[in-house]
């Protein structure tokens, strides 16, 4: 697998152990398969960046894809409410936090490889909709191809780490690639709130249904 991660340095020894613990996917070395989303997530504004590639063996590696039939975006959701720091100050949020901690959390603890979306601003804040019941099921699965945000691919155990093998780096310019950057944020807001994010859909799932009804993994209406 052929691996970018953009970053202000140069990394070409990535170690295990570094990182924030409260990343989406929590501590772990964050990379994309798509070259041209690591250049834009190397630079902010007024600062410039490195794109650094990488090989990665998988062979022997246990990967777990978040996007793969035997999850669901509950499971996603659930994962960043673990690792991220949410605003749960209505009733209905904490009871959210308590409910699917308890049913959709999946078992992350052996994985040396995790693959899923990555929480950027709008992600989150679709994410803090949901949990506070603004939008449904149907409209987060909806909200999370808007923009075309990209995946994220991280590096978990010692053993993953182990089998990456540095290629090269790239220098990237903040002002050629932060508005491209911002305007992919841009574009998503723009199409959620197009979405109309406070109708209300009947008969879709909800947070507060999700909870009444003791909604469960491998339900149908998760799909």
């Amino acid at each position: 697998m052929v691996l970018f991660h953009g970053s202000p340095i140069i990394i070409d020894r990535p170690e295990h152990g570094k990182g924030r613990i409260n990343n989406d996917y929590g501590r772990g070395f964050y990379c994309t398969e798509d070259k041209l989303l690591a250049k834009e997530w190397a630079v902010d504004e007024n600062r410039d960046g490195y794109v650094n590639q990488y090989e990665l063996d998988l062979d022997g590696l246990k990967v777990i894809d978040l996007n793969s039939e035997e999850y669901c975006v509950l499971h996603w959701i659930t994962v960043l409410l673990n690792n991220r720091r949410f605003d749960l100050d209505t009733p209905l949020s904490r009871e959210a936090y308590r409910y699917l901690s308890d049913n959709f959390m999946p078992e992350l603890s052996g994985a040396d490889v995790i693959r899923g979306y990555r929480a950027d601003d709008s992600y989150f804040s679709f994410a803090q909709d949901f949990i506070n019941g603004v939008i449904s099921v149907s409209q987060l699965t909806g909200a999370l191809k808007l923009g075309d945000l990209g995946q994220q691919v991280v590096l978990k155990s010692r053993e993953a780490f182990k089998r990456i093998k540095y290629i090269g780096s790239e220098g990237v310019l903040s002002r050629e690639w932060f508005p491209l950057k911002r305007k992919r944020d841009d574009l998503a807001r723009r199409e959620y709130f197009n979405m109309n994010r406070t109708g209300y859909v009947r008969g879709d799932l909800y947070m507060i249904r999700i909870i009444d009804e003791e909604v469960k993994p491998g339900d149908a209406r998760l799909q």
